[in-house]
Protein backbone atom coordinates (compact mmCIF):
# COMPACT_ATOMS: atom_id res chain seq x y z
CA UNK A 1 0.00 0.00 0.00
CA UNK A 2 1.10 3.70 0.06
CA UNK A 3 1.84 6.06 2.88
CA UNK A 4 0.80 10.00 2.89
CA UNK A 5 4.53 11.04 2.10
CA UNK A 6 5.04 8.43 -1.08
CA UNK A 7 5.42 10.16 -3.71
CA UNK A 8 3.47 9.90 -7.51
CA UNK A 9 5.15 6.45 -8.52
CA UNK A 10 4.22 7.19 -12.13
CA UNK A 11 5.74 10.65 -12.60
CA UNK A 12 2.48 33.49 23.81
CA UNK A 13 1.06 36.35 24.40
CA UNK A 14 1.88 34.70 27.84
CA UNK A 15 5.18 35.37 29.85
CA UNK A 16 5.21 31.37 29.76
CA UNK A 17 5.81 31.46 25.78
CA UNK A 18 8.05 34.39 25.75
CA UNK A 19 10.31 32.83 28.34
CA UNK A 20 10.16 29.59 26.31
CA UNK A 21 11.09 30.69 23.28
CA UNK A 22 14.31 33.02 24.55
CA UNK A 23 15.54 29.70 26.75
CA UNK A 24 15.21 27.80 22.84
CA UNK A 25 16.61 30.55 21.47
CA UNK A 26 20.16 30.66 23.47
CA UNK A 27 20.08 26.66 22.78
CA UNK A 28 23.41 26.16 20.58
CA UNK A 29 23.39 24.04 17.83
CA UNK A 30 25.69 22.08 15.46
CA UNK A 31 29.47 22.61 15.77
CA UNK A 32 28.99 24.15 19.43
CA UNK A 33 27.25 20.70 20.81
CA UNK A 34 28.33 19.35 23.49
CA UNK A 35 27.47 15.46 21.86
CA UNK A 36 30.57 13.17 22.10
CA UNK A 37 31.79 12.71 18.35
CA UNK A 38 32.27 10.68 16.39
CA UNK A 39 30.62 7.50 16.91
CA UNK A 40 32.73 4.80 17.84
CA UNK A 41 33.23 2.48 14.70
CA UNK A 42 32.35 -0.68 16.77
CA UNK A 43 29.03 0.27 18.08
CA UNK A 44 26.05 -1.68 16.63
CA UNK A 45 22.63 -0.91 16.53
CA UNK A 46 19.69 -3.85 17.21
CA UNK A 47 16.01 -4.07 17.31
CA UNK A 48 13.70 -5.54 19.27
CA UNK A 49 10.02 -6.18 18.62
CA UNK A 50 7.94 -3.79 20.97
CA UNK A 51 4.38 -5.03 19.27
CA UNK A 52 2.85 -6.74 16.53
CA UNK A 53 -1.00 -7.20 15.22
CA UNK A 54 -1.50 -3.94 14.23
CA UNK A 55 -3.16 -2.67 11.03
CA UNK A 56 -0.72 -0.31 9.29
CA UNK A 57 1.19 1.71 11.96
CA UNK A 58 2.32 4.75 11.03
CA UNK A 59 3.51 6.65 14.51
CA UNK A 60 4.22 6.61 18.07
CA UNK A 61 4.66 8.44 20.99
CA UNK A 62 3.91 9.28 24.25
CA UNK A 63 2.65 11.87 26.88
CA UNK A 64 5.06 13.10 28.59
CA UNK A 65 6.11 11.01 31.58
CA UNK A 66 4.09 8.21 30.74
CA UNK A 67 5.39 4.52 30.00
CA UNK A 68 2.69 3.84 27.89
CA UNK A 69 3.27 3.42 24.10
CA UNK A 70 0.96 4.84 21.74
CA UNK A 71 0.38 3.47 18.35
CA UNK A 72 -1.02 5.43 15.30
CA UNK A 73 -2.71 3.31 13.12
CA UNK A 74 -4.06 4.12 9.96
CA UNK A 75 -7.08 3.41 9.21
CA UNK A 76 -8.37 5.58 12.17
CA UNK A 77 -7.40 4.38 15.52
CA UNK A 78 -4.72 4.59 17.91
CA UNK A 79 -3.67 1.52 20.44
CA UNK A 80 -2.16 1.27 23.70
CA UNK A 81 0.82 -0.46 24.12
CA UNK A 82 1.33 -1.56 27.91
CA UNK A 83 3.96 -3.12 29.80
CA UNK A 84 5.26 -4.94 26.57
CA UNK A 85 1.74 -5.57 25.57
CA UNK A 86 -0.78 -4.61 22.60
CA UNK A 87 -4.23 -3.82 24.37
CA UNK A 88 -6.82 -5.34 22.52
CA UNK A 89 -9.35 -2.61 23.19
CA UNK A 90 -8.23 0.88 21.03
CA UNK A 91 -7.48 4.27 23.04
CA UNK A 92 -9.48 6.05 20.37
CA UNK A 93 -11.31 4.62 17.36
CA UNK A 94 -12.31 6.79 14.64
CA UNK A 95 -12.46 4.86 12.09
CA UNK A 96 -15.67 5.17 10.77
CA UNK A 97 -14.80 9.14 9.84
CA UNK A 98 -11.48 8.50 8.37
CA UNK A 99 -11.04 8.47 4.77
CA UNK A 100 -8.62 6.12 4.38
CA UNK A 101 -6.53 3.97 1.74
CA UNK A 102 -3.54 4.65 -0.74
CA UNK A 103 -1.54 8.00 1.01
CA UNK A 104 -5.20 8.93 3.33
CA UNK A 105 -5.58 7.81 6.78
CA UNK A 106 -5.09 9.13 10.49
CA UNK A 107 -1.43 10.04 10.73
CA UNK A 108 -0.21 11.19 13.81
CA UNK A 109 -1.56 12.22 17.74
CA UNK A 110 -0.07 15.19 19.58
CA UNK A 111 -0.66 14.94 23.89
CA UNK A 112 -0.79 18.70 25.10
CA UNK A 113 2.29 19.42 27.54
CA UNK A 114 -0.33 20.01 30.24
CA UNK A 115 -1.73 16.23 29.22
CA UNK A 116 -1.86 15.60 32.89
CA UNK A 117 -3.88 18.00 33.62
CA UNK A 118 -6.32 18.68 31.18
CA UNK A 119 -6.35 15.35 28.59
CA UNK A 120 -5.84 16.99 25.50
CA UNK A 121 -4.63 15.13 22.45
CA UNK A 122 -4.85 16.22 18.78
CA UNK A 123 -5.62 14.14 15.93
CA UNK A 124 -4.13 14.70 12.52
CA UNK A 125 -6.03 12.98 9.52
CA UNK A 126 -8.28 12.95 6.49
CA UNK A 127 -11.89 13.50 6.90
CA UNK A 128 -14.94 11.86 4.53
CA UNK A 129 -13.96 14.20 1.46
CA UNK A 130 -10.17 14.01 1.90
CA UNK A 131 -9.75 17.32 3.99
CA UNK A 132 -6.83 17.41 6.36
CA UNK A 133 -8.83 17.55 9.71
CA UNK A 134 -6.84 18.61 13.38
CA UNK A 135 -9.06 17.77 16.04
CA UNK A 136 -8.69 17.93 19.58
CA UNK A 137 -10.34 14.70 21.94
CA UNK A 138 -10.04 14.50 25.69
CA UNK A 139 -9.21 11.10 27.68
CA UNK A 140 -12.30 9.76 29.69
CA UNK A 141 -11.92 8.57 33.17
CA UNK A 142 -10.16 5.35 32.22
CA UNK A 143 -6.74 6.18 31.16
CA UNK A 144 -6.87 3.78 28.14
CA UNK A 145 -10.24 5.33 26.87
CA UNK A 146 -10.46 8.28 25.44
CA UNK A 147 -13.84 10.09 24.53
CA UNK A 148 -14.73 9.84 21.48
CA UNK A 149 -17.17 11.88 21.15
CA UNK A 150 -15.33 14.96 22.85
CA UNK A 151 -14.26 16.05 19.47
CA UNK A 152 -13.49 19.25 18.55
CA UNK A 153 -12.30 20.86 15.48
CA UNK A 154 -9.31 22.76 15.49
CA UNK A 155 -8.42 23.12 11.39
CA UNK A 156 -10.00 22.15 8.51
CA UNK A 157 -8.00 22.48 4.97
CA UNK A 158 -9.37 21.71 1.78
CA UNK A 159 -7.40 19.07 -0.16
CA UNK A 160 -7.81 18.95 -3.71
CA UNK A 161 -5.87 15.39 -4.37
CA UNK A 162 -5.39 11.84 -2.32
CA UNK A 163 -1.92 12.48 -2.18
CA UNK A 164 0.86 14.34 -0.58
CA UNK A 165 -1.29 15.25 3.03
CA UNK A 166 1.59 15.76 4.91
CA UNK A 167 0.65 14.10 8.58
CA UNK A 168 2.50 15.10 11.66
CA UNK A 169 1.31 17.37 14.65
CA UNK A 170 3.37 17.90 17.22
CA UNK A 171 4.08 20.46 20.23
CA UNK A 172 7.37 22.50 20.13
CA UNK A 173 9.61 23.63 22.78
CA UNK A 174 7.68 26.32 23.20
CA UNK A 175 4.46 25.11 23.35
CA UNK A 176 2.96 25.54 20.13
CA UNK A 177 1.27 23.17 18.15
CA UNK A 178 3.05 22.43 14.87
CA UNK A 179 1.64 20.93 11.74
CA UNK A 180 3.00 19.89 8.47
CA UNK A 181 1.07 20.22 5.47
CA UNK A 182 1.77 18.46 1.45
CA UNK A 183 1.48 21.02 -1.45
CA UNK A 184 -2.10 19.15 -2.31
CA UNK A 185 -0.72 16.24 -4.64
CA UNK A 186 -0.83 16.06 -8.52
CA UNK A 187 3.14 16.01 -10.15
CA UNK A 188 5.25 19.29 -9.49
CA UNK A 189 2.69 20.93 -7.46
CA UNK A 190 0.20 21.57 -10.58
CA UNK A 191 -1.56 24.57 -8.00
CA UNK A 192 1.34 26.06 -6.85
CA UNK A 193 0.42 26.08 -3.34
CA UNK A 194 4.32 25.54 -1.98
CA UNK A 195 5.18 29.35 -2.82
CA UNK A 196 1.90 30.36 -2.01
CA UNK A 197 1.68 32.56 1.06
CA UNK A 198 -2.14 32.54 1.03
CA UNK A 199 -2.76 28.96 1.48
CA UNK A 200 -1.92 26.92 3.89
CA UNK A 201 -1.04 23.60 1.73
CA UNK A 202 2.92 23.07 1.49
CA UNK A 203 3.78 24.40 4.37
CA UNK A 204 4.62 24.16 8.34
CA UNK A 205 2.04 25.93 10.57
CA UNK A 206 2.81 27.15 14.00
CA UNK A 207 -0.59 27.54 16.53
CA UNK A 208 -1.25 27.82 19.77
CA UNK A 209 -3.90 25.91 20.91
CA UNK A 210 -3.53 26.91 24.26
CA UNK A 211 -5.06 30.02 24.14
CA UNK A 212 -8.27 31.26 21.74
CA UNK A 213 -10.89 29.13 19.93
CA UNK A 214 -9.87 27.03 18.48
CA UNK A 215 -6.16 28.52 18.48
CA UNK A 216 -4.44 31.94 18.27
CA UNK A 217 -1.58 33.26 16.35
CA UNK A 218 1.46 33.06 18.31
CA UNK A 219 3.32 36.89 17.67
CA UNK A 220 6.89 35.15 16.79
CA UNK A 221 4.92 33.78 12.98
CA UNK A 222 6.67 35.44 10.07
CA UNK A 223 2.83 36.52 9.10
CA UNK A 224 2.04 37.78 12.12
CA UNK A 225 -0.84 40.67 12.10
CA UNK A 226 -0.77 40.60 8.17
CA UNK A 227 -3.58 40.03 5.63
CA UNK A 228 -2.08 39.45 2.55
CA UNK A 229 -0.93 36.14 4.42
CA UNK A 230 -1.82 32.97 6.10
CA UNK A 231 -0.91 34.24 9.83
CA UNK A 232 -0.98 30.27 10.65
CA UNK A 233 2.11 29.80 8.41
CA UNK A 234 5.91 29.14 9.82
CA UNK A 235 7.98 27.94 7.31
CA UNK A 236 6.71 27.59 3.66
CA UNK A 237 7.63 25.80 -0.10
CA UNK A 238 7.15 22.26 0.88
CA UNK A 239 6.08 19.13 -0.92
CA UNK A 240 5.56 16.84 1.52
CA UNK A 241 6.84 17.16 4.83
CA UNK A 242 5.21 13.66 6.29
CA UNK A 243 7.62 13.64 9.19
CA UNK A 244 9.92 16.68 10.89
CA UNK A 245 11.55 16.98 14.46
CA UNK A 246 12.77 19.11 16.92
CA UNK A 247 16.15 18.41 18.73
CA UNK A 248 15.42 20.47 22.24
CA UNK A 249 19.14 20.06 23.20
CA UNK A 250 20.33 21.69 20.41
CA UNK A 251 17.26 23.87 19.44
CA UNK A 252 16.83 22.70 15.92
CA UNK A 253 14.43 21.85 13.72
CA UNK A 254 15.00 18.69 10.95
CA UNK A 255 12.47 18.72 8.36
CA UNK A 256 12.35 15.82 5.98
CA UNK A 257 10.36 16.54 2.49
CA UNK A 258 9.32 14.14 0.21
CA UNK A 259 10.39 14.59 -3.32
CA UNK A 260 9.55 14.18 -6.52
CA UNK A 261 11.12 12.36 -9.11
CA UNK A 262 14.80 12.42 -8.23
CA UNK A 263 15.44 13.82 -4.76
CA UNK A 264 15.04 13.14 -0.89
CA UNK A 265 16.39 15.85 1.26
CA UNK A 266 16.79 16.39 4.86
CA UNK A 267 16.70 20.05 6.27
CA UNK A 268 18.22 21.37 9.51
CA UNK A 269 17.59 25.21 10.87
CA UNK A 270 17.21 26.44 14.12
CA UNK A 271 13.96 25.51 15.80
CA UNK A 272 13.07 29.53 16.14
CA UNK A 273 13.73 30.89 12.61
CA UNK A 274 10.56 32.28 11.21
CA UNK A 275 10.01 32.12 7.52
CA UNK A 276 12.11 29.39 6.66
CA UNK A 277 11.29 29.00 2.23
CA UNK A 278 12.81 25.27 1.91
CA UNK A 279 12.23 26.10 -1.72
CA UNK A 280 9.69 23.91 -3.88
CA UNK A 281 8.70 23.82 -6.25
CA UNK A 282 11.70 26.27 -7.59
CA UNK A 283 14.17 23.23 -6.34
CA UNK A 284 13.68 19.69 -5.36
CA UNK A 285 16.60 19.14 -2.93
CA UNK A 286 19.06 21.88 -4.12
CA UNK A 287 18.35 21.12 -7.94
CA UNK A 288 16.57 23.71 -9.87
CA UNK A 289 12.81 21.66 -11.02
CA UNK A 290 10.88 24.28 -12.38
CA UNK A 291 13.50 25.76 -14.90
CA UNK A 292 17.40 25.36 -15.38
CA UNK A 293 19.24 28.57 -13.58
CA UNK A 294 16.78 29.44 -11.06
CA UNK A 295 17.60 31.88 -8.65
CA UNK A 296 18.10 30.57 -5.03
CA UNK A 297 18.57 33.46 -3.15
CA UNK A 298 16.46 33.19 0.12
CA UNK A 299 16.09 29.32 -0.55
CA UNK A 300 16.93 26.89 2.31
CA UNK A 301 19.34 23.96 0.66
CA UNK A 302 19.38 20.69 2.25
CA UNK A 303 22.14 19.18 4.59
CA UNK A 304 21.58 15.66 3.33
CA UNK A 305 19.92 14.97 -0.03
CA UNK A 306 20.11 11.23 -2.35
CA UNK A 307 18.47 10.29 -5.16
CA UNK A 308 16.15 7.27 -6.65
CA UNK A 309 19.07 5.02 -7.48
CA UNK A 310 19.17 1.28 -5.79
CA UNK A 311 15.15 1.23 -5.53
CA UNK A 312 15.26 4.49 -3.40
CA UNK A 313 12.24 6.45 -3.83
CA UNK A 314 11.04 8.49 -0.51
CA UNK A 315 12.41 9.54 2.80
CA UNK A 316 10.56 8.85 6.13
CA UNK A 317 12.06 11.46 8.46
CA UNK A 318 13.07 10.78 12.11
CA UNK A 319 14.77 11.69 15.14
CA UNK A 320 17.46 13.34 17.36
CA UNK A 321 18.33 10.45 19.50
CA UNK A 322 18.23 12.08 23.12
CA UNK A 323 17.90 9.21 25.58
CA UNK A 324 19.84 7.49 27.58
CA UNK A 325 20.29 4.05 26.94
CA UNK A 326 22.43 4.10 24.36
CA UNK A 327 24.94 7.68 25.17
CA UNK A 328 27.55 6.71 22.10
CA UNK A 329 23.99 8.18 19.93
CA UNK A 330 23.52 11.52 21.73
CA UNK A 331 22.64 13.90 19.10
CA UNK A 332 22.14 11.55 16.04
CA UNK A 333 19.86 11.57 13.93
CA UNK A 334 17.84 8.80 11.70
CA UNK A 335 15.99 8.23 8.80
CA UNK A 336 15.26 5.55 6.68
CA UNK A 337 13.80 5.47 2.31
CA UNK A 338 10.54 3.64 1.94
CA UNK A 339 11.46 1.93 -0.69
CA UNK A 340 15.12 0.86 -0.62
CA UNK A 341 14.08 -0.57 3.37
CA UNK A 342 17.45 0.97 4.96
CA UNK A 343 18.00 3.16 8.11
CA UNK A 344 20.75 5.63 8.01
CA UNK A 345 21.84 8.22 10.73
CA UNK A 346 24.11 11.30 11.00
CA UNK A 347 25.70 13.86 12.92
CA UNK A 348 24.62 17.82 12.39
CA UNK A 349 27.40 20.11 13.03
CA UNK A 350 26.74 22.19 10.54
CA UNK A 351 26.65 19.82 7.93
CA UNK A 352 25.55 16.16 8.10
CA UNK A 353 28.85 14.23 9.25
CA UNK A 354 29.19 11.06 10.90
CA UNK A 355 26.89 9.13 8.28
CA UNK A 356 25.96 5.71 8.67
CA UNK A 357 23.66 2.80 7.61
CA UNK A 358 22.46 0.30 10.19
CA UNK A 359 22.10 -3.13 9.43
CA UNK A 360 18.73 -3.87 10.80
CA UNK A 361 17.95 -6.74 9.17
CA UNK A 362 14.54 -7.39 6.98
CA UNK A 363 11.67 -4.98 8.82
CA UNK A 364 9.09 -4.15 5.72
CA UNK A 365 8.95 -0.53 4.65
CA UNK A 366 9.45 1.88 7.09
CA UNK A 367 6.44 4.39 7.63
CA UNK A 368 7.73 6.17 10.57
CA UNK A 369 9.97 6.40 13.67
CA UNK A 370 8.49 7.05 17.17
CA UNK A 371 9.95 8.46 20.86
CA UNK A 372 8.49 7.31 23.92
CA UNK A 373 8.60 9.67 27.21
CA UNK A 374 12.54 8.51 28.40
CA UNK A 375 13.56 10.09 24.50
CA UNK A 376 14.01 6.29 23.45
CA UNK A 377 13.53 5.35 19.78
CA UNK A 378 11.36 3.04 17.69
CA UNK A 379 10.21 2.66 14.15
CA UNK A 380 7.03 1.51 12.60
CA UNK A 381 6.73 -0.94 9.96
CA UNK A 382 4.27 -1.83 7.06
CA UNK A 383 4.47 -5.52 8.38
CA UNK A 384 1.81 -4.61 11.66
CA UNK A 385 5.02 -4.20 14.28
CA UNK A 386 6.78 -1.18 16.15
CA UNK A 387 10.34 -1.68 16.52
CA UNK A 388 12.51 -0.53 19.78
CA UNK A 389 16.66 0.74 19.05
CA UNK A 390 18.38 -1.09 21.10
CA UNK A 391 22.53 -1.51 21.66
CA UNK A 392 23.19 -4.46 19.31
CA UNK A 393 26.10 -7.49 20.10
Amino acid sequence: MLFVWAREMQSRKTMRYFAALLALSACTSGSDSTDPAPLPTDFKLALQEAASGLNNPVYLTSPSGDARLFVVEQPGRIRIVENGQLLPAPFLDISSRVSTGGERGMFSVAFHPQYTANGFFYVYFTGPSGELRIERFSVSPNANQANASSAKVILTVLHPRPNHNGGLAMFGPDGMLYLGLGDGGGGGDPDLNGQNQTTLLGKILRIDVSTGDPYSIPPGNPFFGRSDARQEIWAIGLRNPWRFAFDREAGTLYVADVGQGAWEEVNVVTATRAGVNYGWNILEGSECFVSPGCATQGLELPVLEYGHENGQCSITGGFVYRGAAMPELAGTYFYADYCAGWVKSFKYDGSASDKREWNLGAIGSITSFGEDSAHELYLTSSNGRVYKFVRGS
